[in-house]
């Protein structure tokens, strides 16, 4: 009978995202990959290729589940509402302690993108699609004048708070943050905040 692979593909995936989101693509060694993901290093060099391959497709998952988060938030939600939810996806994994805490495209262009073309290829694709939202979003809110500038504003901004939420995970800090960006569209209290669950 033929050998066959005994783990699912997408959970190794995530487990190793989560890996390289906590620590970096250098900090995590493959023998890090093989115990965070139960799979031997045959397994994962046979089904996936070499650490940076693993790497890749990580990186790649991450920057589409962020272009799908960005079409929900402009399809659900009103659009001055669509333009705080990513600045408060960031606040909220950093209010939750998460270990995986910032961005993990903006983290990995810290790192790897000035000597991986690969991993600023991604990067550069998931920042543009970004930019776009807010360009979309701003029009439709009519929150600014100079479309193109206050997208690339918001966007820095984004990046920006993705680097504090890493670095100084203080929600008072990202929260002053955050408004500050929203203020330079339009007082912040345009921009209401989510509505708050209880615990």
């Amino acid at each position: 009978m033929p050998w066959r692979k005994r783990f699912d593909r997408e959970t190794v995936l995530e487990t190793a995202m989560a890996a390289f989101w906590a620590h970096g693509f250098e900090a995590t060694s493959v023998a890090d990959l093989v115990a965070a993901t139960g799979v031997n290093r045959a397994s994962l060099y046979d089904t996936y290729g070499d650490k940076r391959s693993l790497f890749l497709a990580a990186l790649g998952t991450y920057a589409d589940r962020h272009r799908r988060a960005l079409a929900e938030f402009a399809a659900t939600l009103a659009p001055r509402a669509a333009l705080r939810a990513p600045f408060e996806a960031l606040v909220a994994k950093a209010e939750g302690g998460s270990p995986g805490s910032g961005c993990f495209l903006t983290n990995s262009a810290l790192e790897r993108a000035a000597h991986d073309p690969e991993v600023r290829r991604i990067v550069a694709d998931a920042q543009a699609a970004t930019e776009a939202f807010f360009a979309r979003t701003i029009a439709a809110a009519g929150a600014a004048a100079d479309v193109e500038t206050a997208a690339r504003g918001m966007l820095a901004a984004l990046l920006g708070v993705a680097v504090l939420a890493r670095s100084r995970p203080d929600p008072a800090v990202l929260r002053g943050a955050v408004e500050g960006a929203l203020a330079a569209l339009a007082p912040a209290a345009s921009f209401p905040l989510p509505p708050r669950t209880e615990e």
